[in-house]
């Protein structure tokens, strides 16, 4: 029960230091004024995470064949190697280290981003050697690239009598260098902005990198047929959708739409997909999840902005599926037997909106069986608001008819017939909302 209950403390721990992590760097990104600390932060945010001793951030150059530190924490060890007699400790080893650029290919460091995968150097591995008289005896690199770009490398260290960082911090670690990634390619992003001008340019670079950040194939669930897609009105999507491995016999499937178009909206939606991610895994209720998720991001959220979304979890040995509706549009449940669509209108309120106590209240989960040829439809308000040159929504009963008429057709099936009688009802008016659509179909 002791051991029980310090793990819960430890992960609880863990989630605060993380959102906190991603607190420091969306004010970051929001002010461009701080964007220069975002290394600063990536580093000692990182560190607090791991509860790691020292860290680095070396960042590519314009060309991409060379790594300058960016950012280096006090007492932090040499991992390049350095010119002349050897410094042991002090300022001047940390003035060396600052100074010390890295040619990507050659030495630890360099090639972290050729190898393309996190490196762990447990207390066994031969290259810690070298860095062992500086009291190192473990420590993590990994790459930072996002749409096809490298951006830099990071690095953790542990020092001392503590204990090493080993596979069981693998996950979290993957989770900070991803949202460092991208943060640090949003930074990019407007920085180029600001330089060349091509607000454009860099535009479709984001879609670039948005498009990476969605589903790029269909969960395999024994049993379930599964297919998503989104369509964004504008070079950058609010929505989004992502579907999460939970364990051996559980997916958990997410639709989302933040309020608010452009840039704003995308971030929030990164973020959103981050924090679910790390909230997601474990048997943790959905529900729970859910409550979770908007405490720790409603502190982050402009009294503007809000997320609905709506949180599947597909349960293959109970054939149950567990849905909690954060004031989401209600899905859709057809019924193969009689052709029959109803809403699953269970109560929920908007991510975002209200700290906790209202909203811990009304959301809650609803549990569902599908018999074989049932679906479960998740879509985003850009389906049924779609408005044709005369102004009129698509609506909910079109969008019905488009569901009989294709359940025979799968999941993928569905989707194209909906996203195919949408774009036909609109015609060659420019869409006025992004279109995102989940089918979920039993076998």
């Amino acid at each position: 029960m002791r051991e029980l209950l310090r793990d819960k403390v430890r992960i609880q721990t863990e989630e605060r230091r993380v959102f906190d992590f991603l607190h420091g760097i969306g004010e970051a990104l929001k002010d461009d004024t701080h964007a220069g600390d975002l290394p600063g932060l990536i580093v000692e945010g990182a560190m607090r995470i791991l509860e790691a001793h020292a860290g680095v951030l070396y960042l590519t150059n314009k060309g991409g064949a060379v790594l300058h530190p960016a950012y280096v924490s006090k007492n932090c060890p040499p991992f390049v190697e350095l010119p002349g007699e050897q410094v042991k400790s002090g300022s001047q080893l940390h003035a060396t280290i600052r100074l010390q650029a890295v040619k990507v290919g050659e030495g630890l460091v360099g090639r972290v981003l050729p190898d393309n995968g996190i490196i762990l150097l447990a207390p066994s591995d031969p290259r810690l050697v070298p860095l062992r008289g500086y009291g190192v005896n473990s420590a993590f690199l990994a790459p930072l690239a996002y749409g096809g770009m490298n951006l830099g490398v990071l690095v953790l260290a542990r020092n001392g009598e503590d204990e090493p960082l080993g596979p069981e911090h693998f996950n979290t670690f993957k989770a900070l260098t991803e949202q460092s990634a991208f943060s640090l390619f949003d930074a990019f992003l407007h920085r180029e902005a600001a330089e060349k001008g091509q607000i454009e340019k860099d535009l479709m670079i984001a879609n670039e990198v948005q498009r990476i950040l969605l589903p790029s194939e269909p969960p395999a669930i024994d049993g379930y047929d599964v297919a998503g897609t989104n369509l964004p009105a504008r070079y950058v999507s609010g929505d989004y959708f992502d579907y999460i491995p939970l364990d051996a016999d559980r997916w958990g499937v997410v639709i989302a739409d933040v309020s608010g178009k452009g840039i704003p909206a995308a971030l929030l939606m990164a973020m959103t997909r981050t924090a679910l991610r790390l909230l997601a895994t474990g048997d943790s209720a959905p529900s729970e999840v859910i409550r979770r998720l908007n405490a720790q991001l409603y502190p982050d959220i402009r009294e503007d902005m809000f997320i609905s979304l709506a949180f599947v979890v597909v349960d293959r040995r109970s054939n149950e599926l567990r849905l909690v509706r954060a004031g989401h549009d209600a899905p859709l449940i057809y019924r193969a037997a009689d052709r029959s669509v109803a809403k699953v209108n269970t109560p929920g309120m908007a991510v975002g909106i209200d700290s906790g106590s209202a909203f811990n209240r009304v959301t809650n989960e609803f549990s569902l069986r599908l018999e074989p040829g049932d679906c479960l439809i998740l879509y985003t308000d850009g389906v049924t608001e779609a408005l044709d040159r005369n102004g009129e929504e698509f609506g909910l009963e079109a969008m019905i008819r488009s569901v009989q008429a294709s359940a025979s057709e799968g999941a993928a099936g569905i989707i194209q017939r909906v996203t195919s009688d949408v774009r036909a009802f609109i015609g060659d008016q420019p869409p006025h909302d992004d279109i995102t659509l989940i089918s979920i179909l039993k076998k």
